[in-house]
């Protein structure tokens, strides 16, 4: 054999592609543990677990330790960095490239802060940065509305923020999550907390004269789709076990606070809720998924819970916490469960449902937050009581979460059914000073827009569909005559078209099309119209389907408008 022959099958006989170092496995295996003591840090569903303490710890994800916990999780390379590029919370950095510096500024873009001053705020906090040290970007809803505009400093949380109250955060280091005070087991139990987890387990409550209760008081879904708790109940437990329980605490939808509102206030009045849920459905374990951008909550709901085990109220590891990654789409409940199995976020074809086959393949009950937090309080104050609160011929309370232009915004709770005047005036403390109504949003970014003509339709499930919109997770945002609808639209639309997860073509080329046609000076509006068509035909989830919500509104109520801009034809 030749030199050069021998040479060639040297080189045919090495490892391919870049190798693992050593030192970086070591510091692994330092963070995470050791897979060979725990065999389940090695689980796909730790994956993104795993992905967040890098990102913690380091700042940003290398692709050295990416291949060490690829090695690590006995994972393909592809699997790893798929994920870990899927979602907006992880920096991922290549070769040379410069890392991110110690600090980013994320400013919300989404409409309530839009409103409040946000685009001149990030302008200001760009122009002002030192690049070297501080990293400013655009970011999503934060779930915090009602404080309007706000910028998170790493962890931080700035409310109500201008350029001197986020420089004097940064001056002071201020990175960590803001403290909650929130109620303790024991302050809980001593109001009759747990009491009707206590009558489940002990046979005094049947499932089947909860589910009863549930179906009498008129409980919904109250994360958007509306669907009866009691047949969703039902459902899960028609499939053959093993089963689990999902909770949804990944309110990404602009304009929604009402769960981190319930959440940092009674977790315990949340978990009891939750437990219950999964009792009804004999489930396995009790997952909680929560928004990374709720960072204090994280802390409140990891003390909760270990509250509850110390006090044996669960067993150790039945209630499994897991964070998401900045991520809309997976408050799609099927994204959900892809993300807890340690997955990009994209939804799956349906059938089958979740309630078939959701997590690792298993019948699960996905609930929202807020919906099982009223279960003890239902049982404890009546189904009758519940479901006498509605106003115009509606039953049951509604928890809305209202932000814009009125005085006071917050999560108002009011009799479902309420009309948008009615909430302002009752609730809001009115318009707010120099702002006439104008027009409002019912159900968040993708619920649609409705003129103030329209403000006396009553606002609940079933109610607002003939008018195009509906009111999802009862998002409400108040626009008022300063505003411009179009730029509302293109806020919008801009938003769908970075959160679309990408994978099927109507949604993920449809949104960037239609926040083209939006950013021209006229409106294709035949091009538009077929689009959205097609995108609401053709979607495969509720993100695609609902996108053109706010465009289509603006050209079946404000015609005269658009005209006036010159957006539209005349006539």
């Amino acid at each position: 054999m030749s030199s050069n022959e021998l040479k060639l099958k040297r080189r045919r006989s090495a490892l391919r592609g870049r190798q693992l170092e050593p030192a970086v496995m070591s510091e692994l295996r330092g963070l995470l543990g050791d897979e060979g003591v725990d065999p389940s840090l090695r689980h796909r569903d730790r994956l993104i677990e795993h992905l967040h303490a890098l990102q913690d710890t380091y700042g940003y994800l290398t692709m050295p330790r990416l291949r060490a916990l690829a090695t690590f999780m006995n994972l393909p390379m592809a699997a790893i960095y798929e994920t870990a590029t899927f979602y907006a919370h992880f920096d991922v950095i290549h070769g040379e490239q410069t890392p991110p510096p110690g600090i980013t500024l994320r400013v919300c873009d989404s409409l309530s802060c839009r409103l409040a001053g946000a685009e001149a705020l990030h302008r200001a906090l760009s122009d002002g940065a030192d690049p070297a040290t501080v990293r400013v970007q655009r970011a999503p809803c934060m779930g915090r509305c009602d404080t309007a505009p706000v910028v998170a400093v790493g962890h931080y949380h700035v409310l109500n923020a201008n350029i001197q109250t986020v420089q004097a955060t940064l001056a002071q280091g201020r990175v960590q999550p803001e403290e909650v005070s929130w109620q303790r087991l024991s302050d809980y139990r001593s109001a009759g907390g747990y009491q009707l987890l206590t009558e489940c387990r002990e046979g005094r409550v049947s499932i089947e004269s909860l589910e009863k209760e549930l179906e009498h008081a008129g409980l919904r879904g109250l994360g958007g789709a509306g669907f009866p708790t009691f047949r969703k109940w039902q459902a899960v437990r028609a499939e053959p076990g093993p089963r689990y329980a999902v909770i949804n605490a990944d309110e990404g939808e602009p304009g929604t606070f009402k769960d981190r509102y319930y959440l940092e206030r009674e977790p315990h009045g949340f978990l009891e809720g939750a437990l219950v849920s999964a009792w009804g459905v004999e489930a396995k374990a009790l997952y909680i998924y929560l928004r990374d951008e709720y960072p204090g909550l994280h802390r409140v709901l990891k003390d909760a819970i270990a509250e509850l085990e110390a006090a044996a109220i669960v067993e150790q590891g039945f209630i499994i916490l897991r964070r998401g990654a900045g991520a809309y789409i997976c408050g799609e409940e099927s994204a959900l469960i892809e993300s807890l199995e340690g997955k990009p976020g994209k939804p799956r074809h349906r059938p089958p449902f979740v309630a078939q086959k959701g997590l690792f393949g298993q019948p699960t009950l996905v609930n929202n937050v807020e919906t099982v937090y009223w279960i003890p309080r239902i049982h404890a104050q009546g189904a009758d009581w519940f479901a006498s609160q509605g106003r115009h011929g509606r039953r049951g309370l509604r928890s809305f979460s209202v932000s814009g232009r009125v005085a006071r915004p917050g999560v108002h709770l009011a009799p479902a059914g309420i009309t948008l005047n009615e909430l302002i005036e009752e609730y809001c403390g009115g318009m707010a000073e120099g702002h006439r109504l104008r027009a409002y949003l019912p159900g968040g970014a993708s619920g649609g827009i409705l003129p103030a003509s329209k403000a006396d339709i009553p606002l609940d499930f079933d109610t607002l569909q003939e008018h195009g919109c509906f009111i999802g997770s009862a998002a409400v945002i108040v626009l008022s005559d300063q505003d411009n609808l179009a730029d509302t639209a293109s806020n919008l639309l801009g938003f769908f078209a970075d959160e679309s997860c990408g994978q099927c073509t109507p949604c993920r080329v449809g949104t960037e099309k239609m926040l083209t046609l939006l950013e021209r000076d006229t409106w294709d509006e035949d091009t538009l119209q077929q689009v959205a068509r097609v995108m609401a035909d053709a979607s495969i989830c509720g993100l695609g389907q609902a996108a053109p919500n706010p465009v289509l509104s603006l050209l079946r109520d404000f015609r005269s408008e658009l005209a006036s801009r010159n957006l539209i034809a005349k006539g």
